[in-house]
């Protein structure tokens, strides 16, 4: 037996350190500048991508929560209006709460599929799965 935990002992010094996080979901930073009368983020597709969303949806979102019109130009998104780095950052953490997160185990494995007639988000860590309830002008419709 005391072999035994000598070799596990020399086993584990062997080991490389290995940092351990809380989160496992960081995103990359946000690249928001603005341009005379108009906001550009210019990593767009890239957050996109890393959220495993379209952009589509993603766009539409900020457009409805910044109250502004824009569009898609390639991997940007262009905003009408001046929006400082930071407003943009808040509505990106709320759509990350919004539709990205699992409110049951907060991980970030989920994905939208639809039951019946409603779409939910389902989450493929643990399985959970919730309606996604339909915004107008950042209230929550019942």
């Amino acid at each position: 037996m005391e072999e035994y935990l000598n070799l596990l002992d020399r086993a584990l010094k062997q080991l490389p350190s290995i940092k351990v996080s809380d989160s496992r979901f960081a995103l990359p930073a946000r690249k928001v500048f603005i341009e005379g009368k108009t906001t550009i983020f210019d990593n767009f597709d890239t957050i996109c991508n890393y959220l495993n969303r379209e952009k589509e949806h993603v766009m539409k979102f900020l457009l409805n929560e910044l109250g502004t019109a824009g569009k898609l130009a390639g991997d940007r998104a262009i905003f009408q209006g001046r929006f400082s780095p930071d407003e943009v950052e808040h509505q990106i953490q709320r759509y990350l709460h919004e539709y990205v997160l699992c409110w049951e185990c907060k991980k970030p494995d989920t994905h939208f599929t639809k039951i019946d007639r409603i779409w939910v988000l389902k989450c493929d860590a643990c399985g959970a799965v919730r309606p996604i309830m339909k915004r107008r002008g950042g209230a929550v419709q019942k």
